[in-house]
């Protein structure tokens, strides 16, 4: 056998090399298209949410605010127009406010005979049509009264209270809460009516119940009149609630008192 010699060897372990190298680099090549190919292939990861950006870590650069426009001074109130006590209309008669000696007036007397100051007829009689004109019949039961008639009225309620076994005292004290003593009663005006309803002609607290009342205290303002004597003022008034005595004061202020759901002694002493 023929030895070779060392160039021979030299070419002989040159080309075991190549081929070595050959292999190496095909098994890279491959190695990386797997690679390549299971990264293809793997299902996508759902991304992570970003951590939320904590208010302190920003930083916010706004403009500077326009200059608010000047607003003009509120206009004060216009001064509340004085309550003219003197006015005929506001007489004020109650318990404390008896009325003067010589009070004098001209009374007209209504259809069924009772009688009214003649300065509030018309207003009355206008009020009394604009309510039958809504299919409703109210009634005047009662309205001007002389000294003598209210004398005779308190007088014979105190008798039955003293009937039932009340001193004289109590007795006049009682009537007083719903009839007004001698001379301390607005019927001695002429500008007060007691109106009820034709189908309920009593005078207690089921009178506020019917249409006529429910009428007039909407309505009544409107033509000078107010409900006299309202619930819940009785200490003012010194009389119990009447849901049917209406007294006449004028529309200009009727409308006032309306409006400010006072009494008249309130409007008066001009505490509202």
């Amino acid at each position: 056998m023929k030895r070779q010699g060392k160039p021979g060897r030299r070419r002989y372990l040159r080309r075991r090399l190549h081929r070595l190298l050959d292999g190496l680099l095909s098994i890279a090549v491959l190695l990386g298209a797997s690679a390549v190919l299971m990264a293809a292939l793997a299902p996508w990861e759902e991304a992570a949410p970003p951590e939320p950006v904590r208010p302190d870590s920003l930083t916010i650069y706004a403009r500077n605010p326009a200059p608010a426009e000047p607003t003009a001074p509120a206009e004060p109130e216009p001064p509340r127009e004085p309550v003219s006590r003197d006015s005929w209309s506001l007489i004020l008669v109650n318990r404390w406010n008896p009325l003067p000696e010589d009070y004098s007036l001209q009374t007209v007397e209504l259809q069924n005979g009772l009688q009214v100051d003649e300065r509030c007829l018309c207003d009355l009689q206008a009020m009394l049509d604009a309510c039958r004109a809504e299919g409703l019949s109210p009634v005047v039961c009662s309205a001007y009264r002389s000294r003598e008639r209210q004398e005779e009225l308190f007088s014979s309620r105190v008798d039955r209270l003293m009937a039932q076994g009340y001193s004289r005292e109590e007795a006049e004290e009682e009537t007083g809460k719903l009839t007004a003593f001698p001379g301390t009663s607005e019927h001695q005006t002429g500008l007060a009516v007691d109106i009820v309803d034709l189908n309920n002609q009593l005078l207690d607290e089921s009178q506020e119940d019917t249409a006529v009342q429910r009428w007039l205290m909407a309505h009544s303002w409107e033509y000078g009149f107010i409900l006299r004597y309202p619930s819940g003022k009785s200490e003012i008034t010194g009389i119990l609630y009447e849901p049917w005595h209406y007294r006449y004061v004028g529309r200009v202020d009727a409308e006032r008192i309306h409006t400010l759901n006072i009494c008249l002694e309130e409007y008066l002493s001009g505490t509202f």
